[in-house]
């Protein structure tokens, strides 16, 4: 199964390219980046920022995953959302380069129909399955 890792790197690659893009806002800005569980962390600086603006489906954000790569507001918010945002590294490694459109197109789908673009979000409700089942709380 170990084997399988790198091909699993591989097809997440494109949305890891839209968080590696990213990362430099954090390192040049006096943010950071760390690695736990073969994820790439970035935090701080102009990224806190940029999560801080409001997103079209959901407002201000507290940390966002691209493949890969999560970004975040600061180190003690990726410790409290990683359990969240590990889900969608998940995500990304099921999915791979159809995960951004297919997330997008499930937001556009829900709100449609009425519902919360990001909360009823199915990707949303299986990354908060997993909060509600350990008792955190993520953003």
């Amino acid at each position: 199964m170990i084997f399988l890792r790198p091909l699993l790197y591989l097809w997440a690659l494109p949305g890891s390219m839209v968080g590696l893009f990213l990362i430099p806002l954090a390192l040049v800005s006096g943010g950071g980046v760390q690695v736990v569980d073969g994820v790439l962390e970035g935090y701080g600086g102009w990224l806190t920022l940029l999560l801080r603006r409001p997103f079209w489906i959901s407002g201000p954000i507290s940390a966002i995953t691209f493949g890969h790569v999560v970004l975040g507001c600061d180190r003690p918010t990726l410790k409290r959302t990683r359990r969240h945002e590990q889900v969608h590294v998940r995500q990304y490694e099921r999915w791979g380069p159809f995960f951004i459109p297919a997330y997008v197109l499930a937001s556009a789908w829900i709100r449609f129909h009425g519902g919360n673009a990001y909360l009823d979000n199915p990707f949303e409700v299986e990354a908060y399955a997993i909060d509600d089942a350990s008792g955190d709380l993520t953003d």
